[in-house]
């Protein structure tokens, strides 16, 4: 899994019939200190997240593991909203 914070989202009301009514969300990549990547990905919403939330997400057949996911053609899942992380004792990241 990959860290990410989602920036916005992405609407297509043109879409393969499997992808039912999932929620698209547009995810920026971070680094572990909570920093920009450059890189940024379109993610099935798979918990409820939402703009301004740093979140955990999957990519590729790990994507498809969710419950909502499961036989979707998706390469991209939002699996987690954080709350916190910490490397070695030092918090890095605690959700507002």
């Amino acid at each position: 899994m990959q860290l990410g914070k989602v920036v916005g989202t992405v609407v297509a009301t043109q879409r393969d019939p499997k992808l039912g009514e999932m929620k698209f969300l547009l995810v920026q990549q971070i680094d572990f200190n909570n920093k920009p990547t450059g890189g940024y990905v379109v993610a099935v919403d798979a918990v409820g997240a939402g703009v301004g939330e740093v979140v955990m997400y999957a990519t590729g057949s790990s994507a498809r593991q969710t419950v909502l996911t499961d036989q979707k053609p998706c390469d991209a899942t939002i699996m987690a909203i954080v709350d916190t992380w910490d490397i070695k004792g030092k918090v890095k990241f605690t959700k507002e």
